[in-house]
């Protein structure tokens, strides 16, 4: 019997607490800030996130509002990156962008070294997009040619290299735009 009677006040002590937290959960506080608690310069700059702001969640925004504070400050090819950058964040997928967090953590998992080596391969493979005066990185790729095998070849010759990375190098200056 008292063995019963203890299995039963640990049973009580476990189911509680798990009872008080989703209790908690239920209950969810709105996220902030809201975009109407923006500035107006925040909102500005901000602009290209509006239309998903209310499903970013609180780490998300306060890291997207300490870039906009920061966006005086920099460079105007700075400002014109990051403006583009976060147009191009938003046509993205979710799933597209599950994957780019996955490999921005995995490079900045990677020692120093390689961080570098990284982003000196994406630097020459950008510079090769920049050579080729009907291509540019930002370009969506062609159609397929339907006259086949005389395309496959052209195509094939445009396409990154194996062993390129698909996205850019982890870097302090890529974490400034593309916070996790």
């Amino acid at each position: 019997m008292a063995k019963a009677l203890a299995a039963l006040i640990i049973a009580l002590c476990l189911a509680f607490p798990a009872a008080a937290a989703q209790s908690k959960t239920d209950t969810k506080k709105p996220v902030r800030p809201e975009w109407a608690e923006l500035t107006p310069a925040q909102q500005k700059v901000l602009a290209p996130l509006q239309p998903e702001w209310k499903d970013l969640d609180a780490t998300r925004r306060k890291k997207w509002v300490t870039i906009a504070d920061r966006y005086p400050k920099m460079k105007p090819e700075e400002q014109q990156r990051l403006q583009k950058r976060m147009a191009d964040w938003v046509k993205l997928t979710p799933e597209q962008r599950q994957a780019a967090r996955k490999k921005y953590q995995a490079v900045q998992k990677l020692p120093p070294e390689k961080r570098r080596e990284v982003a000196a391969q994406w630097q020459r493979y950008q510079r090769s997009l920049a050579q080729q005066p009907h291509f540019s990185p930002s370009d969506p790729p062609a159609p397929p040619d339907p006259h086949g095998a005389e395309s496959a070849t052209a195509t094939a010759d445009s396409a990154p290299a194996a062993g390129k990375p698909a996205a850019g190098p982890a870097t302090a200056e890529n974490s400034a735009t593309h916070p996790q």
